[in-house]
């Protein structure tokens, strides 16, 4: 199979002005019809090269796909950003931003025809989550959501957020981030969205290892719970090893689900 990876950008709207990211157009086969697309991005402090992986293997299935780097991440598309609500109030238009970018790459793609998996690993899951019910892909034939390394924190014991080891590595990612999304201020709000997401009807896919301590023993469990509780349909995988700084790692195990649920071309 002939595989193309088109280097492209997705705007975001700070309120004020527009800062254009940097993504990957993934392209299974120029000319071919598509059936299936997907939309990624990655987690809190990291680039959009930790989930090469998910967007090739499922390229080598026919997908198409975009995968974005977040504004703000300086390992990314080195971007500052002007206030913490700039992201809060806009991250969720960088989905449908981004499937704009790859339609213009792929013109022949027919909502109305195509299977969409939006998806993410950590932050980028949460976003993705909050992307589903926009109202621009309501016309999509099929929707999926695919959400890595996301869960509660657990209950009753220290959380490794809280810890002395995990705070010492904050001075480090903090500086990896405009100071405008510094840890201090995502955290709290990243809890918080996930508190309150009122996303309904939808199918997701939860995937996270049982090493993953950042999501921890029973967090994706009980945000299966949630997202139940609200109405979606909801498949949780918990591989042995899948820790929650090697995303990478999910290609597999996503492109296995995937592909049981029949949603390849």
């Amino acid at each position: 199979m002939s595989l193309e990876i088109i280097p492209t950008k997705v705007p975001f709207s700070d309120g004020s002005s527009t800062i254009e990211l940097d993504a990957f157009c993934f392209i299974p086969e120029l000319g071919k019809e598509v059936k299936t697309v997907s939309i990624f991005t990655h987690g809190f402090t990291s680039h959009k090269g930790s989930l090469l992986n998910w967007s090739l293997r499922l390229a080598e299935e026919g997908v198409a796909g975009i995968l974005f780097d977040l504004p703000g991440h300086y390992l990314g598309c080195f971007t500052e950003l002007k206030s913490f609500e700039s992201f809060t109030r806009n991250c969720t238009q960088l989905f449908p931003n981004a499937f704009k970018a790859l339609k213009q790459k792929v013109p022949s793609i027919d909502e109305t025809e195509t299977k969409l998996i939006l998806g993410g690993h950590s932050l980028g899951a949460l976003l993705s989550l909050k992307a589903i019910e926009d109202p621009s892909f309501k016309s999509f034939h099929s929707l999926q959501a695919i959400c890595v390394g996301l869960g509660f924190p657990p209950k009753g014991v220290t959380h490794i957020f809280d810890t002395p080891f995990y705070k010492s590595t904050l001075l480090i990612r903090g500086q990896l981030v405009s100071p405008s999304i510094h840890p201090d201020k995502m955290f709290p709000w990243i809890k918080e969205e996930k508190e309150n997401l009122k996303v309904s009807n939808q199918n997701i896919f939860l995937l996270t290892g049982e090493d993953d301590f950042v999501v921890g023993k029973d967090g994706a469990e009980r945000l299966k719970e949630k997202l139940e509780d609200l109405g979606n349909h909801v498949d949780l995988e918990k591989p042995a090893k899948l820790a929650h700084h090697l995303p990478e790692n999910a290609a597999p195990h996503i492109k296995k689900w995937l592909k049981d649920k029949g949603l390849f071309n």
